[in-house]
């Protein structure tokens, strides 16, 4: 089941220079789903989904080159280098024109080690979800290698020679790849690093659990500071010009354009046996768990930093006086325009109002670049910063039964409930849809048992046609029929939506599977 396909690998050396949405109201519920074709030409893809079939029903090769145009799978070496990880399957479907979420998994190399995942669910354009992508993994890296390592690879530097690589990268060959912030962000890691060494106060001798927990609080929180520097060093070296005009923007690396969009993050960290996740904002990792009967059931090891979490929200009410509490959440919103309570970047919820006020004031010129969202101080500002970049991180010890673990940013978790998504790729993994005889039972009239034929046939057809447990879950999430079976048409009818109106129907899907365990065959 797992194997590399079309498997993009590199280690990367030291060389780092390569290395929700806002608006006032909740949107109004889609509309029911159009039961007409659309012309052809009408939908506008990605890079990477092939193009729109002209007119008529979208036919079923049609299709898979739409839900496996993003689709990766990697297996790791048996042994102890696999940390416990058997390999992962991943995919992402967008939804915003361009896509806001972004993915990432790595091998950590120097020190500890261990393998990293990350899903990045973007809001107000995917600049910040890019940086954080292709960012944050190096500030995990540096926060928990040795004293000694990081004396070795500051040295490196200095003698300007290559110094041990950092991370084993693993990336679909389409993944967005590229600079973010170039020599700034090498620099601005590099100054944590050098902070690190001088610390005295810093204690190696740490478990090794407390030690990883504090890398992931510590490189979050680092790494959203140094977004923050970056955009205020860019604003006062740079010098105004004209407005810009319609069409025109800053580049996405840039350290504006950054900070004014933001980010979500979960992370998971897997080294000898044990998972740390990581997570900031409402995306989830759900644990999938074989129980002894062959049942299968759903954990979660996150919790979404949003209004429905009544922690969340008393957290948010509780660092602000009494007297703004029927400002700071407004329809569920921070300040009635952000959905998730924790993020990266989103600067117009956490710098000072006069910096603010500095900046659109004085700066049109960037501000006309970005999102109508971000060009005006939000209602109520009083007492930021309203935003946290802290981290909740979640510890725990891979057992037996633990098969699975789905990472995935809020689109998927929009559409499905975790036990589903578990019972899907559990159901995908070990065939036993293919094996179960169906048994009526009493008082089954012919329909119901119709019903149940049907229900099976799609999934068996489901699991013959994706071999990625990530595509075998967007197949179910855009194409399931009720019954748990995919019906064809709703698949087709959803994947040929306008990309003015998908978004009316669904966010933006990111998913990687990581396979913990060998399953019993």
């Amino acid at each position: 089941m797992l194997r590399r396909t079309r498997a993009f690998c590199g280690r990367c050396r030291l060389d780092l220079h390569q290395c929700r949405s806002l608006s006032s109201l909740p949107p109004p519920p889609p509309p029911p789903l159009p039961g007409f074709h659309f012309p052809s030409g009408s939908r506008r893809y990605r890079a990477g989904q092939g193009a729109r079939p002209g007119a008529g029903q979208m036919s079923s090769a049609q299709t898979n080159q739409i839900l496996k145009a993003n689709e990766y799978s990697h297996t790791f070496p048996r042994g102890p280098a696999s940390h416990g990880v058997l390999g992962f399957h991943s995919n992402m479907l967008p939804s915003n024109h361009p896509g806001e979420d972004r993915r990432s998994s790595a091998t950590c190399l120097p020190g500890r080690g261990g393998v990293l995942f990350g899903v990045f669910d973007g809001h107000a354009g995917p600049a910040c979800a890019h940086a954080v992508s292709q960012r944050l993994f190096y500030y995990i890296v540096v926060a928990s290698l040795p004293l000694r390592t990081l004396a070795e690879l500051d040295r490196a530097v200095e003698e300007d020679r290559a110094g041990p690589p950092l991370l084993e990268w693993h990336k679909h060959p389409q993944d967005h790849s590229g600079t973010d912030g170039g020599t700034s962000s090498f620099y601005s890691l590099r100054n944590y690093w050098q902070e690190r060494l001088e610390d005295e106060d810093e204690d190696e001798d740490k478990e090794d659990d407390s030690r990883v927990t504090s890398a992931l609080v510590n490189a979050f929180r680092r790494l959203d500071y140094d977004l923050s520097v970056e955009a205020q060093v860019h604003l006062s070296m740079s010098s105004p010009r004209r407005v810009s005009l319609p069409g025109e923007g800053l580049p996405m690396s840039s350290p504006l354009r950054v900070v004014l969009s933001g980010s979500t993050a979960c992370v998971v960290h897997v080294s000898n046996g044990v998972l740390h996740v990581a997570n900031l904002g409402d995306s989830r990792a759900v644990l999938g768990m074989q129980e002894a009967d062959g049942r299968w059931s759903a954990t979660s090891l996150t919790s979404d930093h949003n209004a429905q979490n009544p922690e969340e929200l008393q957290r948010v009410l509780e660092e602000h006086p009494r007297s703004e509490r029927r400002t700071v959440v407004r329809h569920d919103r921070l300040l009635g325009l952000l959905l998730p309570f924790r993020a990266f970047g989103d600067v117009r919820f956490k710098w000072s109002a006069e910096m603010l006020s500095r900046v659109y004031e004085t700066r049109p010129d960037l501000i006309s670049a970005v999102s109508d969202a971000v060009r005006m101080l939000p209602p109520h500002y009083l007492t930021p910063p309203y935003l946290s970049a802290q981290p909740d991180v979640t510890r725990h010890r891979i057992t037996p039964a633990d098969k699975f673990l789905v990472l995935a940013t809020d689109g998927l978790w929009e559409m499905m409930h975790r036990q589903m998504v578990v019972q899907l790729v559990g159901e995908q993994l070990t065939g036993l849809q293919q094996q179960r005889p169906i048994v009526p039972g009493m008082g089954m009239t012919l329909g119901g048992l119709q019903r149940l034929l049907l229900d099976r046939r799609g999934r068996v057809l489901s699991v013959l046609e994706d071999q990625n447990a990530a595509t075998h879950l967007l197949r179910h999430a855009l194409g399931d029929d009720g019954y748990r079976a995919v019906a064809p048409n709703r698949l087709a009818k959803m994947l040929s939506l306008p990309a003015d109106l998908a978004r009316r129907y669904r966010d933006d899907i990111t998913i990687t599977v990581i396979h913990l365990n060998e399953l019993n065959t």
